[in-house]
């Protein structure tokens, strides 16, 4: 048992040490992408949160994101082929009908749920 523990021991000081290892080498390779000017987006898989803050962010220029969206939208007509828009298609098909209830049916139905929880109250009064 004793040898289990003293090898669960290096492992974890060992593992400790790489994560240790693994940090520097992100920093050194941040440093350089700074240097560089390069701020290419990796998926290392670091946990750390300090790690995640020095990253640099990606800065995109308002004429590349008009290209972008412009890009995108055509993608969609793309896709939707001839069809009309949809706030086009809701104009001309028919809409249902929104169907107000009466005062009278409001009565009736409070009526019926005021009888049915004072039903459900009764019977609980029973159980107990």
């Amino acid at each position: 048992m004793g040898n289990l523990n003293n090898a669960l021991q290096e492992l974890r000081t060992a593992r400790n040490q790489a994560q240790l290892q693994v940090e520097k080498l992100d920093q050194a390779i941040s440093v350089i992408e700074s240097l560089n000017g390069s701020a290419a987006s990796r998926s290392t898989g670091i946990t750390s949160a300090s790690a995640s803050l020095s990253a640099p962010t990606r800065i995109i220029s308002a004429a590349s994101r008009r290209k972008m969206a412009l890009a995108q939208k055509a993608r969609w007509a793309k896709i939707r082929g001839t069809s009309k828009p949809i706030a086009l298609a809701k104009t001309t098909a028919s809409a249902p009908v929104k169907r107000t209830m009466s005062a009278a049916a409001r009565r009736k139905i409070a009526a019926f749920q005021r009888a049915r929880w004072q039903k459900i109250r009764a019977q609980e009064k029973r159980a107990a």
